[in-house]
């Protein structure tokens, strides 16, 4: 089985999203379902068939949600220490070009979200900055041409 490295933060939060989904989306849904049948023919109702396709979409994210949490592999970042970058670490950059500083935790794939900071380790940023260190220089290959960041600061927890 192959295992899915993430925060403690990220398990929660899949954690939370599976049982919203098994407590409120799936009873909704058979409520909708139950509704629409009340309406009679199903070949003609459109909100049958809404509420069938809804219900298709949250039993697939359920299964992939059950299968991520339960071959999750918690890493705890507060654990890590030292200045060369690794899984949970939080680094913050600049990008040479423009100058513009910008930080970044480095978190499972399942967890990722660019919005809040969390970058996902297979991403090509995180792939390059893997293994450096403070001072380094990494250049990630970017749509507009390669891109090239140095590492201001490592800290982890």
């Amino acid at each position: 089985m192959q295992k899915f490295p993430m925060t403690g933060a990220g398990l929660q939060r899949l954690e939370e999203e599976l049982r919203k989904l098994k407590s409120e989306e799936r009873p909704a849904i058979i409520r909708a379902i139950a509704e629409a049948r009340s309406h009679g023919d199903l070949s003609e109702n459109a909100e049958y068939h809404a509420a069938r396709e809804r219900q298709s979409f949250t039993e697939g994210r359920i299964l992939e949600l059950e299968e991520i949490v339960s071959s999750a592999e918690v890493i705890d970042p507060a654990t890590l220490s030292g200045d060369q970058v690794k899984f949970g670490a939080r680094v913050h950059l600049v990008d040479e070009e423009t100058d513009k500083e910008a930080t970044y935790q480095i978190v499972g794939v399942y967890e990722a979200d660019i919005k809040q900071g969390l970058l996902s380790v297979s991403s090509p940023l995180a792939k390059s900055l893997i293994g450096k260190s403070v001072g380094d220089t990494v250049s990630v290959p970017a749509p507009g041409g390669d891109r090239t960041y140095e590492i201001l600061a490592v800290t982890y927890g």
